[in-house]
């Protein structure tokens, strides 16, 4: 059965030049008659993408290439120019760090709004925050804004939330990347048991080893192209041999 189905799906954002461009300037611009409509870049071009349920994805490619970008577009996160985007099933997406978090409210509450955003009830979550905040290692942080979290606090919450919510689909983004080695440990025990399950996961990772040995399917991206999908050592070998 299928959960997800890209068709097409392209987008152009304005340049990071453009974003710094301020109202000031810009009004300036306008009176000088100098006045030029953004700069857009072509992040992903006409990708068609279709995952089954179950699926083990790993999705690689140089820095830019739009992996990340990819992610969001399927996450609900970003909109695409054009073409269709199809989901079924719940995601709960860890792309960026403190992505879906309300940094003023508590990180007890931030679990619960987390929960409830993926369909689950509060009280439900209630009962699950214990286990998320043993695993977090943030037992003594349970009423502490995020805003006063770590970093690394932040990532650990983040993992804890979407591993321990079981959703159909897990979206991860070099999150193997992120804290101390005792922690990523344990990253890697909890994500063993959606290997082994029938929960859909996606993982953007520059580790090839890790894509190799632990995803079925293997996606490679190349400037916003789809250069290959196909099986995870396929891939892995053709982005290797692009790079010679």
């Amino acid at each position: 059965m299928e959960v997800i189905r890209l068709d097409k799906v392209s987008l152009l954002r304005r340049t990071q030049e453009e974003f710094s461009y301020d109202l000031k300037k810009t009004m300036l611009s306008v009176l000088e008659g100098k006045y030029r409509q953004p700069v857009k870049k072509l992040v992903l071009d006409k990708i068609d993408f279709v995952v089954k349920k179950g699926q083990k994805i790993g999705i690689i490619g140089a820095n830019g290439s739009g992996k990340s970008t990819l992610l969001k577009i399927i996450s609900g996160i970003l909109q695409p120019s054009s073409g269709t985007v199809r989901v079924r099933g719940k995601i709960a997406p860890l792309i960026e760090l403190g992505a879906g978090f309300d940094l003023e409210i508590s990180v007890m509450d931030n679990i619960i709004l987390y929960g409830v955003l993926l369909g689950y009830s509060r009280l439900e979550m209630r009962n699950r925050a214990p286990s998320i905040l043993e695993f977090a290692e943030l037992q003594d942080y349970a009423f502490v804004p995020v805003k006063g979290l770590s970093s690394g606090m932040v990532a650990r919450l983040g993992f804890s939330i979407a591993t321990d919510v079981q959703p159909d689909i897990l979206i991860l983004d070099e999150i193997l990347s992120v804290g101390d080695e005792s922690f990523k440990n344990k990253c890697k025990q909890r994500l063993n048991k959606f290997w082994n399950e029938d929960a859909t996961v996606l993982v953007v990772s520059h580790d090839l080893e890790f894509v190799q040995q632990s995803c079925v399917q293997g996606v490679w991206l190349d400037h916003g192209k789809l250069r290959f999908i196909g099986k995870a050592d396929e891939a892995v070998s053709c982005y290797l041999n692009a790079l010679k």
